[in-house]
């Protein structure tokens, strides 16, 4: 009864280490779209800056917050932080 908890600790991060992992590829998708979005618009307003600024700020909360809980992963490298 009392062992169980510890046994499933490590389970319980790598499941939340994946799903970060997948949060952070969707992150960047909508971050890329939202800067080609607004490259290929001549005109683009105020809320489309905006919602560019969010994505890479989500992403980028996202990042850190791998690197913090030092997650390890083939999509995340050093080189995709400096975008």
């Amino acid at each position: 009864m009392f062992g169980k908890k510890k046994r499933q600790l490590p389970r319980l991060k790598a499941a939340y280490d994946e799903q970060l992992l997948l949060s952070i590829d969707e992150a960047k998708d909508r971050w890329d779209h939202a800067k080609q979005t607004e490259e290929a618009i001549a005109d683009a307003d105020n809320e489309m800056t905006a919602n560019t600024a969010l994505a890479r700020q989500t992403y980028l909360f996202l990042y850190r917050e791998a690197r913090r809980r030092q997650v390890k992963g083939q999509h995340i490298s050093a080189a995709v932080f400096r975008d």
